[in-house]
C-alpha cells in the first residue's frame, strides 16, 4: 500500500500537495457552514449532529477535569521528591550531560537573564549543563546582550555559548531554524571535540520565558539513565502559563487557564503526549534525524512526527510531572496585548500546514505499526480541524437551524433542540468550576495580585464567548484558510514584557 501512494505522489507532487494542504481548511469550513446548507436540505442530521458534539464536548470537559486532577496529583508528588538523590542512585549519573538551548529573538536582558536564572537554580550539578544563547545575526543588540549576559554568567555552568544564527535563503525565519543552527554548532564544540558523550547527552529546547522548575534537570537525569529507549525519547513536563497570570488583559487569562490544565492533562495520556515549546530529547536521536529543520515555524509537533517516522514509530514522549512556567502575551497597552495574543494564536493554529506532510508520512513510509501511528495522528488532526469549528458549533448552531427552517422548528426535534443543547451545555459548568478548584491549588499563590481578585477570577469566564470567539476560532479559520490558499506566514515574535 505504501508503494501505491509513494507513486501517486511521486507522479502527482504539486496535486497531492495542495489537496493535502487544503484539508484542514475544507473541512473546518465545512463544518462551520453545515448547520447553514444543512439546515435547509437535511435538518434532522443537522439536529443529532448538533446534539452529538454537544455531547462530546461534555465527555471533552469531564475528560479533562479528570485528566488535569490526576496530572497535578503527580506533580505534587514529584515536587515533594528529592529528584537529585533519586537520580544519584543510577549507574553513570557522572556522565550525563544537559545542552540548553534558548532560541530568541528580539528579548530583553531581563528576559533571558531570568531564564538562565532558572537554569542557574538547579539541584543537579552545573558543571554538567550546558547554556546556549541562540541569537539571531539580523538582531542588532544581539550581540551586545549575548555579550553580558555570558559574562554575568561564564563561570556558573560546564560552559555558556552565544551563537548567531544567519539569514540564508530558502530558510524560514524563526526559532526552528535557529535552534537547528545552534545544535550545529554545539555540536561542534562539544560532541565532535569529545567535551563530552553523546550517548550521555540531552538538549532541551527552551522559549525564553520559560522558567524551569528547580528539579527539572534532576529528573530528567533520572528519566534518561532507568529508560532503556533513552535514545527514542522525548520528555515533556507541564508547560504553565502562570508568570504573568494577573497581569495580562482578562480574555487571555481565560486561554491561559484552560491551556495550563490541557498541558497539566496531556502528561497523564500516553500517545496524546506531543513536546510543545519547551522539550527535552536525547541529543543522539537529535542527531539522527537530521536536527530541527528549517522551512517550517512551529517546530515542535514536527520534530517529533519527524523522529516518529524516521524511527518507524519507535519514539515517544515520557511525561516530566514538573511545571515549567511561561509567559502569556503581554504588551505595553491593554490594546496591544490583545492583539499579541492573537497573533499567538495565528501562530499557533498555522501548526496546521504541516498536517498534508503528516498524512504524507502516514501514507507512504512503511514499518510503521498502524494502529500507533493513526491514533497519533488523529488526534492531532481531530485537535487541527476542529480548533475554529468548536466555538461556532456550541454557541449559535442550534438556534442557527430553527431561524433558517422554521417549519423544522416547529417539529419535536426542532422545537427541543435548543434546549437540550443549553441543558447538555450548562451542564459543563460543573467542570468548570472543578478545573477554577484545580487551577487555584496548581497556580503559585504569591503571584497574585490580592485575595479579592481571587475570589472574582471565575466572573471573568462571562468572557469566555467573546475571548473564544476572537482569540481561539477565528485566527485559527484565519489560518486553515491561509494554507487552504496557499499563503505562507511570515514569522512575529510574540511580545511578552
Amino acid at each position: 500500500m505504501t508503494n501505491f501512494f509513494n507513486r501517486i505522489f511521486a507522479r502527482y507532487p504539486i496535486k497531492t500537495q495542495r489537496s493535502l494542504s487544503a484539508l484542514p481548511g475544507f473541512v473546518s469550513w465545512t463544518l462551520i457552514l453545515f448547520p447553514v446548507w444543512g439546515s435547509l436540505f437535511i435538518p434532522y442530521a443537522v439536529a443529532y449532529f448538533v446534539l452529538f458534539f454537544d455531547i462530546y464536548w461534555f465527555y471533552r470537559s469531564f475528560s479533562l477535569v479528570i485528566t488535569a486532577h490526576l496530572g497535578s496529583k503527580k506533580i505534587k508528588e514529584a515536587e515533594s521528591k528529592n529528584w537529585l538523590e533519586i537520580a544519584k542512585s543510577n549507574k553513570g549519573i557522572g556522565k550525563v550531560n544537559h545542552i540548553v538551548i534558548i532560541p530568541n529573538f528580539k528579548e530583553t536582558e531581563e528576559k533571558l537573564r531570568r531564564i538562565i536564572g532558572t537554569i542557574a537554580a538547579q539541584t543537579f550539578p552545573l558543571r554538567q549543563i550546558f547554556v546556549v544563547l541562540a541569537m539571531e545575526k539580523r538582531e542588532e543588540s544581539a550581540q551586545k546582550k549575548a555579550n553580558i549576559i555570558q559574562k554575568e554568567f561564564a563561570d556558573t555552568f560546564g560552559g555558556i555559548f552565544v551563537t548567531f544564527h544567519p539569514d540564508t535563503p530558502g530558510e524560514v525565519k524563526g526559532k526552528s531554524s535557529n535552534e537547528s543552527f545552534a545544535a550545529r554548532e554545539v555540536d561542534k564544540i562539544l560532541i565532535d571535540s569529545a567535551v563530552i558523550d553523546v550517548n550521555y547527552a540531552t538538549i532541551t529546547t527552551a522559549d525564553a520565558d520559560s522558567m524551569f522548575d528547580r528539579q527539572y534537570f534532576s529528573y530528567l537525569s533520572h528519566s534518561f539513565l532507568k529508560d532503556p529507549k533513552r535514545y527514542n525519547r522525548f520528555w515533556q513536563a507541564a508547560n504553565v502559563d502562570h508568570n504573568n497570570f494577573w497581569s495580562v488583559p482578562a480574555a487571555t487569562r481565560i486561554f491561559s487557564f484552560f491551556s495550563s490544565l490541557w498541558r497539566i492533562g496531556l502528561l497523564v495520556q500516553g500517545d496524546r503526549l506531543i513536546p510543545n515549546s519547551t522539550y527535552s530529547l536525547s541529543f543522539l536521536l537529535l542527531k539522527r534525524i537530521g536536527y530541527w529543520d528549517t522551512d517550517v515555524i512551529p517546530e515542535d509537533y514536527r520534530v517529533f512526527f519527524k523522529a516518529f517516522f524516521a524511527m518507524k514509530g519507535n519514539i515517544s514522549a515520557s511525561p516530566i510531572f514538573l511545571k515549567t512556567s511561561m509567559d502569556s502575551p503581554l504588551s505595553s497597552t491593554y490594546i496591544k496585548s490583545l492583539k499579541n495574543k492573537y497573533s499567538q494564536i495565528r501562530r499557533w493554529s498555522y501548526g496546521a500546514s504541516d498536517d498534508s506532510l503528516f498524512i504524507k508520512w502516514w501514507l507512504t513510509i512503511p514499518g510503521v505499526p498502524f494502529v500507533r501511528k493513526t491514533k497519533i495522528l488523529f488526534h492531532v488532526l481531530l485537535d487541527h480541524f476542529l480548533w475554529p469549528v468548536n466555538w461556532f458549533i456550541l454557541t449559535i448552531a442550534a438556534n442557527t437551524i430553527t431561524l433558517i427552517n422554521p417549519v423544522f422548528a416547529r417539529t419535536t426535534i426542532g422545537y427541543n433542540l435548543p434546549v437540550l443543547a443549553r441543558l447538555i451545555l450548562a451542564s459543563t459548568l460543573i467542570a468548570l468550576i472543578i478545573m477554577v478548584i484545580i487551577d487555584y491549588r496548581n497556580r503559585p499563590k504569591h503571584l497574585s495580585k490580592s485575595r479579592l481578585r481571587e475570589v472574582l477570577f471565575p466572573l471573568e469566564f462571562i468572557l469566555m464567548p467573546i475571548a473564544g470567539f476572537f482569540f481561539n476560532s477565528l485566527p485559527a479559520i484565519i489560518s486553515h484558510t491561509q494554507i487552504m490558499l496557499g499563503r505562507k506566514m511570515e514569522y512575529k515574535v510574540t511580545e511578552k514584557l
